[in-house]
């Protein structure tokens, strides 16, 4: 059972300078996110450079996220796929490693059609029992996953629990309620419209800067969630030139940057992404520079009173 709702950090996967699992800076990081009051960890995604581990390497960040939450928060593993059966296999590992829960992409590098992508959810989903959170990012990954889909999917599949919204329509947010109500929980999938959709609705906000900055993270989420819109607000302006940093094709890079400045990360980056070098890197290490030197005093945002 998980409750999909909250600030839940597609974390970075730790390298060394020798290109293996830095696990000693993965659990500084995922204290980190714990002790700012994050509401689960998802592992695998893009910004863990998902397409660069192995089977043996997602399973083990599994285990030791696993260990090091100890129960805290949900542990959710995203599978990204090229064939249904190795979509299977991966919930299967899945389960077996003790994550809590799935995220999924539709089939990768093959643009299946609706009813392609479909019977693959489909065909995943009741593998397992498994609750799971389809990621849909038709700009990024090249399908959408469309309402009438979703309507398909969620009367056969009842584990289909939750959409990571990352179609860049804010309109989306209002069109799936007034579709699915409750039944489809929606955590913003986009930094830079997390505030926007939390106010339209969504239940949560899988976050990326979140890595480098977990608790103004929390503390956005936690404020617009106790009615202290204003406040919210006030943080949300600080951090939007460093949430710009997620919406780039470096990311992974620019992300990992900021976790060196706030101490709770490395920039190893796996190949073929390379660290940032050049005036590349000097502007994204100006945003970073830039928002320290401005960052908010935050209230006590883990004790708040809910609005009435």
């Amino acid at each position: 059972m998980i409750k999909w709702e909250g600030v839940m950090p597609a974390v970075t996967t730790k390298f060394t300078s020798d290109d293996t699992l830095d696990l000693q800076m993965f659990e500084v990081n995922i204290k980190a996110q714990l002790d700012a009051g994050v509401h689960g960890i998802i592992l695998g995604g893009t910004l863990g450079e998902a397409s660069t581990l192995s089977d043996d390497e997602k399973r083990t960040l599994v285990r030791e996220a696993v260990r090091i939450v100890d129960g805290k928060v949900p542990v959710i593993i995203n599978i990204a796929e090229q064939t249904t059966k190795g979509a299977i296999e991966a919930a299967q590992k899945a389960k077996e490693d003790g994550a809590a829960g799935l995220m999924m992409l539709p089939p990768m590098r093959y643009k299946a059609d609706a009813r392609e992508t479909v019977e693959f959810f489909k065909q995943t989903a009741q593998s397992t029992d498994l609750p799971i959170m389809v990621y849909n990012n038709p700009v990024d990954y090249g399908i959408e996953v469309t309402l009438d889909m979703f309507d398909e999917l969620l009367r056969d599949c009842p584990n289909i629990q939750a959409v990571k919204e990352s179609t860049r329509d804010l309109s989306n947010v209002t069109r799936i309620k007034n579709r699915f109500g409750n039944r489809l929980a929606i955590l913003s999938g986009v930094d830079t419209l997390a505030l926007e959709s939390l106010f339209m609705g969504a239940n949560g906000w899988v976050a990326g800067l979140v890595c480098a900055f977990p608790k103004e993270t929390v503390a956005i989420y936690e404020l617009q969630k106790a009615g202290k819109a204003a406040e919210a607000l006030t943080i949300y302006r600080w951090f939007l030139p460093l949430l710009e940093l997620d919406i780039n094709a470096k990311l992974v890079q620019n992300i990992k940057l900021a976790e060196v400045a706030t101490g709770i990360g490395t920039e190893n980056v796996r190949a073929p992404r390379l660290t940032l070098i050049g005036d590349e890197r000097k502007r994204v290490l100006q945003i970073i520079e830039e928002g320290l030197k401005n960052r908010p005093t935050l209230p006590d945002y883990k004790n708040l009173e809910l609005a009435v």
